[in-house]
């Protein structure tokens, strides 16, 4: 196959910044995506609390309570924080290049990917990152991506196949791609402002 047009090609090889994002040395990086193979990734129904003992041990901060289910992908853990009584879905992926932060007693549905890298795409393709937020009481449903700097507000709810970009206010309901804002979750009681 021939490249006959005329529109710039940046070379792939020469795109910096993929290794300055690993934050450990090589041999680390290596062993824990062996490790993340056996014991974390693994579709067998091993205990949740193995996969959260090994990210701990790798540097995640995970607090009591935390389901991980089969499946689940995080690329460094050492980038990870999670609160207290969250449910990470199966088939979940941190694809963590920078920081991402969860509060207390969040859902993230099954098949849900949390990138926090890309490239520039206009100039040479390095690899730029931004962290993800996710406060405390959100649910992330299925299938859903959220890209780098997306901070999803307390209680917020993201509907299922959303994608989103940027900022999602507490207890407000987002779809779609790119995620718009639907309603809120909870209606405030009888009585309160």
């Amino acid at each position: 196959m021939t490249d006959t047009d005329a529109t710039p090609v940046i070379p792939l090889r020469s795109a910096p910044g993929e290794r300055t994002a690993w934050g450990r040395p090589a041999p680390v990086v290596m062993l824990w995506a062996l490790v993340e193979l056996i014991l974390v990734t693994n579709p067998l129904q091993i205990s949740s609390r193995i996969r959260v003992w090994v990210l701990r041990r790798f540097g995640a901060i995970i607090g009591d309570g935390v389901i991980f289910r089969p499946r689940t992908r995080v690329k460094f853990p050492w980038n990870l924080e999670i609160g207290a009584n969250c449910w990470i879905g199966e088939g979940v992926w941190f694809h963590n290049q920078d920081r991402i932060v969860i509060g207390n007693d969040v859902v993230i549905s099954q098949e849900s990917l949390i990138t926090t890298g890309s490239h520039a795409h206009r100039r040479d393709m390095a690899l730029l990152t931004r962290a993800i937020r996710i406060e405390s009481g959100a649910w992330v449903t299925a299938r859903c991506i959220l890209t780098g700097g997306a901070h999803i507000g307390r209680s917020a709810l993201i509907t299922p196949g959303s994608v989103v970009r940027d900022s999602v206010p507490a207890n407000r309901v987002v779809g779609g791609n790119p995620a718009t804002d639907v309603g809120p979750r909870f209606e405030p009681k009888v009585g309160t402002p």
